[in-house]
């Protein structure tokens, strides 16, 4: 193994063996709530948010992201050896390393410069959590069924449809939303990928 990658290797097992314990089973809450009872996932959820924000503090929420938008500046290599290591511990950002890898990575490669200074580094620290909102009733796995309907009126969008399969969504601030925008197109194309304020009025979640 090279010094650096040595060197970065030696720096996250000093973090990980500071700031988490050791695996011991399957009875570890990085497996998931305890119970799925409201209390016990939103505990999970609550614990998954702090640990992303002890990440971020330490420069290792994002590793290969570049270091304006909150990541490290580092390698991708840099990335699978810490996920290996994380792994042998009982910590876990849970679902919202899920979503950051989905609308952090859009973000990156389509985003505006406003949009990746405004949302990155509040959605890699969890101070902002999203969810995404794909899957609906008659659209699953298929996404060239999606059914929701984003109507432009002047500067916004009118959006009409239901999501389904939506985990933690009662406890998010924003969400990814793939909603048909031109439905003259063929299937797989005309859906749009927007970004959902979840105060934003007309929404409703049900946990």
């Amino acid at each position: 193994m090279p010094d650096d990658e040595r060197h970065f290797l030696d720096e996250a097992r000093a973090f990980l063996d500071e700031h988490a314990t050791l695996r011991k089973g399957e009875a570890d809450w990085s497996n998931g709530p305890r119970a799925h009872t409201p209390d016990a996932q939103r505990e999970f959820f609550d614990r998954c948010r702090a640990w992303q924000a002890t990440l971020f503090d330490n420069h290792f929420a994002a590793i290969a992201w570049p270091r304006e938008y909150g990541g490290r500046g580092g390698t991708a290599w840099q990335s699978i050896l810490f996920e290996q290591e994380q792994a042998r511990y009982d910590a876990t950002p849970g679902f919202i390393a899920a979503t950051i890898g989905m609308v952090g990575t859009m973000l990156l490669a389509h985003g505006t410069d406003e949009q990746r200074v405004r949302y990155l580094p509040p959605l890699l620290r969890a101070d902002e959590t999203w969810c995404q909102l794909f899957s609906e009733p008659d659209a699953g796995s298929d996404l060239a069924n999606v059914g929701t309907r984003a109507i432009t009126d002047g500067d916004h969008f009118v959006v009409t449809g239901q999501k389904v399969w939506t985990s933690y969504a009662q406890y998010c601030e924003r969400a990814i939303l793939l909603a048909r925008t031109d439905p003259a197109a063929p299937k797989h194309k005309g859906i749009t990928a927007m970004i959902v304020d979840f105060a934003s009025p007309g929404i409703t979640v049900r946990p």
